[in-house]
């Protein structure tokens, strides 16, 4: 059995919050990375410990995190995240749609999609076609107005690339986005779907390769092949059901602010931390 160390840490992660957790999973030593970060060593891993060390930190507001005592990011080569709702904050779509009085239409279906209840292609294009007619310079003021980065992006990014790592955007969102997000942070690819436009307005139809959970699946890969390594030297992160694919061939996967059916099938599961957070499990 691998030994494992337990990451509490959080905002609301303080001193005696950090050792009832670690009470619960019976650690030998309790260490104080950082102000709101502890590690915890000598730990029970067994699924009814895990679980209720989960139902403890969930209560108390701060994330806990079972890994190997000797993870350490130099076993990863690529970084391979998702866009909407984690790196960035909003549902692109969504905020689209909200120009043409249509959001809580278009969010209804991109939840359902999130959770897994509908198939992602389907509803992607079902909501696309909602948007035909709206003029494409709505684009621009959601990016300028509505998107914002997610707590600890900008971090997170930086740190993978001084440690070497290749930094990845695969989003089933769009291109305008992901493209100009690009612009400004150190990520090395993106891949998204393409609007089509016409005229100045979204003819509400998808160009070309339609990019759902196989197609980032097969992203991870493709980037791990190229650098000749494993996928288990891919760390992925996502929210939503279109993630799982990608999630589970990666080495480590993260699921940040996400859904129920995500939050069960990923390595590690940030609620409350900032995507910095990630970080922390190297300590």
């Amino acid at each position: 059995m691998v030994d494992m160390k337990l990451i509490i840490q959080g905002p609301q992660a303080a001193w005696h919050a950090a050792h009832r957790v670690a009470d619960i999973a019976k650690a030998h030593t309790v260490k104080q990375i950082s102000e709101h970060v502890f590690r915890c060593d000598g730990v029970q891993s067994d699924e009814e410990t895990r679980d209720a060390v989960r139902g403890a930190c969930l209560g108390s507001g701060v994330d806990s995190a079972f890994v190997p005592v000797d993870l350490g990011l130099e076993r990863f080569r690529v970084l391979v995240m998702d866009m909407d709702s984690t790196l960035i904050t909003i549902e692109c779509i969504d905020e689209i749609a909200d120009m043409q009085g249509l959001k809580s239409e278009v969010a209804e279906i991109t939840e359902a999609a999130m959770r897994g209840e509908l198939d992602f292609r389907d509803s992607l294009l079902k909501r696309v076609a909602l948007l035909e007619g709206l003029d494409a310079s709505t684009l621009d003021r959601v990016f300028e107005q509505r998107l914002k980065l997610s707590k600890g992006a900008k971090s997170l990014l930086d740190a993978m690339k001084i440690a070497g790592l290749r930094t990845v955007l695969v989003s089933g969102g769009f291109t305008y986005f992901t493209e100009r997000l690009q612009q400004s942070l150190p990520l090395d690819l993106t891949r998204a779907n393409v609007l089509e436009v016409s005229k100045g307005k979204l003819t509400g139809r998808v160009q070309g390769e339609i990019i759902d959970a196989q197609a980032k699946r097969s992203t991870v890969e493709q980037e791990c092949a190229a650098l000749g390594v494993s996928t288990a030297a891919a760390i992925v992160i996502g929210d939503g059901a279109n993630d799982l694919e990608m999630m589970a061939v990666a080495g480590l996967s993260v699921a940040y602010r996400a859904k129920p059916v995500v939050q069960q099938k990923a390595s590690v599961a940030l609620n409350f931390s900032g995507l910095d957070g990630l970080l922390n499990l190297f300590h």
